[in-house]
């Protein structure tokens, strides 16, 4: 506002000009509007100040009574623009609405003073601090860290599979929600990875297929699951996000972008227990007498699975549980085979487990592609018939029911329904006996038969790429002792007779 001496200076200016005859009527007649417009805003200005001075004697008074009603819809704008978890009757929310009613009350406080010109007033409330801090560094072009993810994907130094690929993109992206999408690499370190792995530790499982925790990010799920209660990640699960992007570092640090890797040493300590045990054979027995492998009531709902009935289960979900107990095989591995993948060579049926050929398939590593015969008690329980009858049906695919979940992880839905199967027929409480249960039994019985670890790794897929995993061509010998390692696997006791065809 011009001061009462600037207005006056105006107004003598004016007359000088009226005297002078330099203004006409019209003029005049805009003087006299202009004069009449600043009264107004001299006005509407005393009366703001004034609203102003009320509204602040108000909020002094709320802040002594508790009262909030005034700073209401400020706060729930806050709230929500910053997806904050805070409920309406927590001690949290009484804060923060007392925050806003002290941080309201010195910006009042600041305006009446500029009213009377004083513009030097400084806050007297510890709540409000000046913008001081630096400018956040950005990121150069091209250089975020999904950026450069990306280039690493496509480089794919480890020959990692496309579904671990997505997996790592899935777990830096929780990293990037705490960082920033702008955050620089050459800025990952310690402390970003120290924090991170704070809130992998309290992170819930399957956050983002939850709607309790939709649009926020690992932090507000982390804050929001105090309440929700879900179960948090794995110390094992915890290791592998720190891997993924420890990987990913490992190739920062060879392109220059970081000196070396932060989540070197970062890794929480190994569960002593083993989280996946092998299955006895009183419990085998249980098993593949129960529904899913003699008959239930229908085939459609593993609820209806789990109960004795008419309905014959032979699809995958009847021999990917076979085959793994007589191969060691994943489930995955086999689940995708193709008709052409199973084949006799050199007279002896194999399981040919690759990526090459027709269909969306992938293996954990390429040291995973290899040759594994078909076992003795497979062809008595008429897998090489199931086989022949999916070839003459017209299939490609030796198992065409099952399927891949949205992520891409082959018969992962399958996986999980089968350990709550283990529940329902009374088999399981808790961790320990899952899928993958066979395997380690297959790894047990080939160590019952004799053979060491060292001798039987390529079996289960434990080896490096080799040009025979790719192609499948294996001299006579090799393959003879394949078959002779394979068909090792035994289970005494185990009583599968009545699975077999008469």
């Amino acid at each position: 506002m011009p001061t009462a001496a600037e207005i006056e200076a105006e107004e003598e200016k004016i007359w000088r000009r009226i005297g002078a005859g330099e203004v006409g009527s019209h003029d005049f007649t805009g003087m006299i509007n202009a004069q009449t417009d600043y009264n107004l805003m001299v006005m509407r200005r005393d009366m703001d100040a004034k609203s102003r001075q009320r509204r602040l004697n108000v909020l002094r008074q709320h802040l002594l009574t508790g009262e909030n009603k005034l700073v209401l819809d400020a706060v729930a704008r806050f709230i929500n623009d910053n997806r904050l978890i805070v409920g309406n009757d927590s001690p949290d929310y009484r804060e923060l609405c007392t925050r806003f009613i002290r941080a309201e009350i010195e910006g009042l406080e600041r305006t009446l003073e500029r009213d009377q010109g004083n513009f030097a007033g400084a806050p007297k409330d510890p709540i409000i601090k000046p913008a001081v801090a630096s400018v956040r560094e950005r990121a150069a072009p091209g250089e975020r860290i999904m950026e450069l993810f990306a280039v690493y994907e496509r480089e794919n130094p480890n020959q990692i599979t496309p579904d671990t690929l997505k997996q790592a993109r899935r777990d830096i992206g929780t990293f990037v929600e705490l960082v920033g999408s702008n955050y620089p690499v050459h800025r990952i370190d310690k402390k970003a990875i120290r924090e991170w792995k704070a809130l992998l530790m309290k992170y819930p499982v399957k956050a983002t297929e939850t709607k309790a925790f939709r649009g926020m990010n690992i932090a507000q799920i982390v804050k929001h699951n105090e309440e929700v209660g879900k179960p948090v990640l794995t110390p094992r699960t915890v290791n592998r996000y720190l891997s993924s992007l420890g990987a990913f570092c490992n190739w920062l640090v060879s392109h220059g972008y970081l000196d070396q890797n932060p989540t070197e040493g970062m890794s929480l300590a190994k569960e002593k227990k083993k989280s996946t045990l092998p299955f006895t054979i009183e419990q085998m027995n249980t098993l593949f007498k129960s529904p899913l492998f003699t008959g239930c009531q229908s085939a459609d709902e593993w609820r209806n699975i789990a109960k004795a009935g008419t309905a014959l289960i032979r699809d995958h979900r009847f021999w990917v549980p076979l085959i793994m107990l007589y191969s060691g095989a994943r489930p995955a591995e086999i689940a995708q085979l193709s008709i052409a993948d199973v084949r006799e060579q050199s007279g002896h049926w194999i399981m040919h487990i690759t990526e090459e050929g027709e269909g969306n398939k992938s293996v954990k590593t390429k040291g995973s592609m290899r040759v594994v015969p078909v076992h003795a008690e497979l062809v008595k329980l008429g897998f090489l018939e199931y086989h022949a009858g999916m070839k003459k049906a017209g299939q490609t695919r030796l198992f065409p029911l099952a399927e891949r979940n949205s992520r891409g992880q082959m018969i992962a839905d399958f996986s999980r329904e089968f350990g709550r199967y283990l529940i329902r027929i009374g088999m399981k409480n808790g961790r320990g006996l899952s899928l993958y249960s066979f395997r380690h039994g297959a790894t047990d019985a080939l160590r019952r038969a004799g053979y060491l670890d060292e001798q039987f790794g390529f079996i289960l897929g434990h080896a490096k790429a080799s040009t025979t995993g790719i192609y499948g061509i294996l001299p006579q010998g090799m393959l003879e002792q394949r078959v002779e390692l394979v068909n090792a696997i035994a289970y005494p006791g185990l009583d599968l007779s009545h699975l077999m065809l008469r």
